[in-house]
């Protein structure tokens, strides 16, 4: 019992250290173009994407399929379909729950309203982490997220987020999808906390 409650005192404290490890900087332009304005046009960009140890997102895919195509026959092709397939079933759309409801309806975004201006959500780096029971490493993103002006497509301003975590708070986040689920969860909690504030 004692060990039970002390992994969970431990998992607790972790979690919030890697919470305070996020950085979000606006890198270019202002924020002022969100006054008056109540909804986000939202896109998603996984151009030029860095994975764990490879430059290039292709190389870590390939990397993952062989091997686990070594140890059975078509794990590896599954695998690839889930890693692409997590984007628009899991990722974004926890992305957009989590900014929606973080936002507390005075800013929303979604991939179909008549907003003024959209946000680009552009990762850069994924780092997926690990969790095999007596040890893990913990999922995070890096992206940059752009906004622009629709009608002209002038960039307005550029914001980056830096190591954004992505756990479950008790331990049990052993699907690497769950993981980097997590990470856009909180990304979207994370930016809608911070534009509110140049509301």
């Amino acid at each position: 019992m004692k060990k039970v409650l002390f992994l969970a005192v431990f998992q607790i404290f972790f979690a919030g250290y890697t919470v305070m490890g996020q950085k979000i900087t606006l890198d270019e332009g202002s924020l002022d173009f969100l006054e008056g304005q109540e909804q986000l046009l939202v896109k998603y960009d996984y151009s030029n994407l860095s994975v764990g140890k490879f430059d290039r997102e292709e190389d870590y895919i390939s990397d993952r399929v062989a091997a686990y195509n070594k140890d059975e026959a078509g794990k590896g092709d599954k695998w690839k379909e889930s890693w692409l397939n997590d984007r628009p079933v899991r990722f974004e759309p926890k992305f957009e729950e989590l900014f929606n409801i973080t936002g507390d309806s005075k800013i929303v975004c979604g991939g179909d309203n008549k907003a003024g201006y959209e946000m680009i959500v552009h990762t850069t780096f994924v780092e997926p982490g690990f969790n095999i029971g007596i040890t893990r490493k913990n999922a995070y993103i890096d992206t940059e997220i752009i906004f622009k002006e629709i009608a002209s497509g002038e960039e307005v301003a550029t914001i980056l987020v830096k190591s954004c975590p992505g756990r479950d708070a008790l331990g049990f986040d052993f699907d690497t999808g769950y993981r980097i689920e997590e990470a856009y969860a909180m990304l979207g909690k994370s930016l809608a906390r911070y534009l509110l504030k140049a509301l």
